[in-house]
């Protein structure tokens, strides 16, 4: 029941659907990306995700593991945020909590030197593919 919880909960997050998305967070929720201070609250939480799908264009959250321990579901993934060309990838743990059915905690775990990088690597692949189209363009 709580791994439903939590994939449903990705699955909106994935579609950009914010309002679906609260429908699965507790009123009293803390999220964090470790180690930033965590949003407490369904409105700093919400003004967070709400910001995410103001500029983002696009986000994936791919699910490699996932284990339910009670009320604690971890997951083993790979998040993919995407704002028009620019694209970054990068492997995450979290770690949820569920009670009566609502995410109460959400706290994210990675590497930041790798969240830098796959930030970088998607500045250039989105700047060489710019440089791309704008050749094809010139040419027809």
């Amino acid at each position: 029941m709580s791994t439903a919880i939590v994939t449903g909960f990705l699955t909106a997050l994935e579609d950009l659907d914010i309002d679906r998305a609260l429908t699965y967070a507790d009123p009293g929720i803390v999220y964090q990306n470790v180690p930033l201070p965590p949003a407490r609250g369904i409105e700093a939480f919400e003004r967070q995700m709400r910001a995410m799908a103001r500029y983002g264009t696009g986000f994936e959250a791919r699910v490699h593991n996932i284990a339910a321990n009670g009320d604690i579901v971890l997951t083993e993934r790979t998040d993919a945020l995407v704002i028009g060309a620019w694209r970054a990838e990068f492997w995450v743990c979290g770690t949820f909590e569920v009670r009566d059915g609502k995410i109460v905690l959400w706290r994210d775990y990675f590497d930041w030197p790798t969240v830098i990088a796959a930030g970088a690597k998607g500045l250039i692949r989105a700047a060489l593919g710019t440089a791309s189209r704008r050749s094809s363009n010139a040419k027809a």
